[in-house]
């Protein structure tokens, strides 16, 4: 129903009328003011009724006052030293603020307080295939640090969740290119480098304002079932390694060692060269003083050389001589009385060799044993007979 009717009778329910039932005219201003007065401060006036605009306008302004203190000391707010602030004012960026203490518009402005020092780390495990058609568990943790305030909060829904997908993307890439051998034993470093690189193309596009400072290739294992044949692999592997150690520092022992044997070798052989040399050049002396002596009188000379040769073999042995032109009769040699004699003094005299004068270079024949001086005189006389 409107407030003014027609045959209400002049009872308007318009709450601006005036109260005698004339609808003509614009309202009062005063008298509306007046009316909110009443409603929101709840003084009185007068004996009359009437309320006291001057007490009303003055708690109206001492609420505003309040109001607006109130507002402004909530915009206070201290950004920490490690952080930095993103500022969205009516939700569009208007800036970025430092450690400090700071002040924004209550309603109006929002600050995103963000840690760009701290090293954050992101797991990312699972079982991947390798290239070889293995399935291996992998493990890695990757550190990371924001670099753009601004883009690590807006540019993606989750910054955080993007760069582990990233993670397990470049991480399973990299596992299908190598060889289960490479993953557990040599490749890790090589492993490591690649998801590094593979996982910077990636988010690359994506501007996510992070930055990644390092990468950690946690130890792969094999799966359950198959972990101890691939345990007895890798000690293998590693007995390898350390038999090649030992090999390579037992080399660096007996190098040296060789190195001194065939310098020493070769100076005995060098030795021996010339001792060798030497004696063939004191025999070709003494068969050139020889040569005359022959010339002259050969025969003499050969039984001489013959005489002075049974002399040299024949000086350290025991000697039976026996007359078989003069004597018909079977003799007995006691040969094993002979060889023990032969025994006994080779033990109780060792140095009988020296005794024995070896014809020199210059003459033949000058000093001879008892025996082999009878002998040779004996068959001379035979010769003259």
């Amino acid at each position: 129903m409107a407030w003014n009717e027609p045959g209400n009778k002049g009872k308007d329910k318009d709450p601006w009328g005036n109260k005698n039932g004339n609808d003509k005219g614009p309202p009062d201003l005063d008298e509306v003011f007046r009316n909110l007065s009443k409603r929101f401060g709840g003084g009185k006036g007068g004996s009359g009724g009437s309320s006291s605009p001057s007490f009303n306008s003055t708690s109206i302004i001492v609420v505003l006052v309040i109001g607006l203190l109130v507002w402004g000391a909530s915009g206070f707010y201290t950004i920490k030293e490690a952080e930095r602030g993103v500022t969205l004012r009516f939700g569009q960026h208007s800036g970025e603020v430092g450690p400090g203490l700071h002040w924004k518009a209550t309603f109006i402005d929002e600050v995103f307080p963000v840690n760009i020092k701290a090293v954050r780390s992101i797991p990312s495990s699972g079982s991947m295939l390798t290239s070889d058609e293995n399935l291996v568990k992998v493990e890695l943790d990757v550190q990371y640090r924001v670099d753009d305030a601004y883009l690590y909060l807006f540019s993606a829904v989750d910054a955080n969740a993007s760069l582990r997908e990233a993670t397990d993307s470049a991480l399973r890439y990299v596992i299908g290119h190598n060889t289960m051998d490479d993953i557990l034993t040599t490749g890790r470093d090589a492993i490591r480098r690649d998801t590094w690189s593979e996982l910077e193309r990636i988010l690359e596009p994506y501007k996510l304002g992070l930055s990644i400072q390092d990468v950690n290739f946690l130890p792969a294992r094999p799966p359950e079932e198959v972990k101890d044949a691939f345990d007895d692999a890798i000690s293998a592997q590693e007995d390898e390694q350390r038999f090649i150690r030992e090999a390579e520092a037992y080399a660096r022992e007996i190098e040296p060692k060789a190195r001194g044997q065939v310098e020493r070798m070769a100076q005995d052989a060098s030795a021996y060269k010339q001792r060798e040399v030497l004696e063939a050049q004191g025999k070709v002396a003494r068969f050139e003083q020889l040569l005359p002596e022959y010339e002259m009188a050969p025969e003499v000379t050969r039984k001489r050389l013959y005489l002075d040769a049974m002399q040299a073999v024949m000086a350290d042995t025991n000697k039976v001589l026996i007359d078989t032109k003069n004597s018909g009769n079977l003799m007995y040699l006691p040969l094993d009385k002979m060889m023990d004699n032969q025994t006994k003094r080779e033990v109780v005299e060792p140095v009988a060799e020296t005794h024995i004068n070896t014809p020199s270079n210059n003459s033949f024949g000058s000093s001879m044993p008892l025996d082999g001086r009878q002998t040779r005189e004996a068959r001379s006389r035979q010769g003259r007979d």
